[in-house]
């Protein structure tokens, strides 16, 4: 008689010829970003299926245990979306269980306009007022001279993305905080793998974040994850994640505590059934374990795909720099060691290029290509139409240069050494093609 093992042993055999066959195809095109993968993913997902539990489950314990393992943390807490654990993040340092640290309606937090949406509209959900600091141009991180002008006596908390996966300066951010008792979080979603003196990044704040969509560092299809060493801001989110709920029982458990009705919550009566006792003002922000299982193989090369990035990174770094006097080139802090998400190009002033032509023309060839993001934010239309409060420290000379002279380009493993040499080509072809005199 056939047993499970059997079975199983069949699938995966089924499904690693059905990679080699219909998914293991050479692209034709340099992509901004994207996933790769093999038959290792399709095997833990069909696994995964093949439970039918589907929900979270010990694929998503494994994960969990794996990122907080690799970022150097206590806690790691899987959710749907980078976007989720950003707004998870900052809705837990609202929770009543912080007392006197909680933020409230009317506070203030120090971020950058230069940056997703996501970073800060948790802000602004909760309240309060998100304060701008201007970025610098080659780091395009905060400028940290602004973060003075930024203080105030409303100022509860810095929420900062490492941009492109650029870290920005940690030893000058979290000093600031710790001398004026700030709350720092940490939007890592871009940064996975990238270091500070040695440190992952995700490691420095109270909370991290982190974002899985396929164009990330590692995907989960879906997905995101939150990072902490504070064991009440890991429960804290954990419930918010979880409907808000005061049980602590992981999915498909019951009673864990022991008192499951021996509890006296709010005015509730007492005994009322703990697993519908809600402590925090939550969401369902839970993620499946068919999606865990494809992280769980991608942790797997992740140290493998950071090295890619680096190496592309290099690669282009030495082609293109032939064209600095047309581009100002990606800079880090001394300190730091980036795990690219992209590689950026600003234009230098008076240089005799528009940024459109030269998107066009490498789109017109398939080499992929993204703005950063939301530019100034101030001046999206979400922001505009309404009327969203915000102040901002000093002026935002720079993110308005960025948002009009910026653009990044791939360097992701489905880039190779060829692919990277097609960019550079591409580009002086381009640029000898609208001014003879580029150089």
């Amino acid at each position: 008689m056939r047993t499970e093992k059997d079975v199983k042993k069949d699938i995966n055999k089924l499904v690693e010829e059905y990679f080699r066959l219909f998914l293991d195809k050479k692209r034709k095109d340099i992509p901004v970003s994207g996933k790769k993968y093999d038959s290792q993913e399709l095997k833990y997902i069909v696994d995964a299926a093949l439970d039918g539990w589907w929900t979270e489950g010990r694929y998503t314990t494994e994960f969990e245990k794996k990122l907080a393992k690799y970022i150097g943390v206590k806690h790691a807490i899987v959710v749907n979306s980078g976007s989720s654990a950003n707004l998870a993040a900052f809705t837990a340092l609202t929770s009543p269980k912080l007392k006197e640290k909680r933020i409230r309606k009317g506070d203030e937090v120090i971020t950058v306009a230069a940056g997703f949406p996501t970073t800060v509209n948790p802000i602004i959900q909760a309240g309060c007022t998100p304060v701008f600091c201007d970025v610098e141009v080659e780091t395009l991180d905060v400028d940290v001279k602004q973060l003075k002008n930024a203080l105030s006596k409303k100022t509860k908390a810095v929420f900062l993305a490492h941009t492109l996966g650029n870290p920005f300066n940690l030893d000058e951010v979290t000093r600031f905080c710790r001398k004026h008792d700030l709350w720092l979080l940490e939007d890592n979603c871009d940064a996975l793998g990238s270091e500070y003196k040695g440190k992952h990044t995700g490691s420095f704040g109270d909370i991290a974040t982190y974002s899985f969509y396929p164009a990330h560092h590692i995907t989960m299809g879906e997905g995101g994850a939150l990072t902490t060493d504070d064991d009440l801001l890991a429960k804290i989110i954990r419930s918010i994640r979880d409907w808000g709920r005061d049980c602590w029982c992981r999915t498909g458990v019951d009673n864990s505590c022991g008192k499951r009705y021996d509890w006296k919550h709010g005015k509730l009566p007492f005994g009322y059934d703990h697993k519908y006792v809600y402590s925090e003002v939550g969401y369902n922000l839970k993620n499946t374990d068919l999606n865990a299982a494809i992280a769980v193989a991608q942790m797997d090369k992740l140290s493998g795909f950071i090295k890619v990035r680096e190496k592309n990174f290099k690669l282009l770094s030495k082609g293109l720099k032939k064209f600095e006097k047309t581009f100002i080139l990606p800079k880090s802090e001394k300190d730091a060691k980036p795990s690219w998400f992209g590689y950026p190009l600003t234009l230098r002033k008076n240089c005799g290029f528009k940024r459109e032509d030269i998107l066009k023309a490498l789109n017109s060839k398939k080499i992929g290509t993204r703005l950063l993001f939301a530019g100034n934010i101030t001046k999206q239309p979400y922001f505009i139409e309404n009327k969203v409060r915000y102040r901002v420290a000093g002026n935002l000379k720079n993110t308005d240069y960025i948002m009009e002279n910026t653009f990044w380009i791939g360097v992701n493993p489905l880039v190779d050494k060829k692919g990277i040499n097609t960019v550079v080509a591409c580009l002086e072809e381009t640029l000898d093609s609208l001014s003879p005199v580029f150089k």
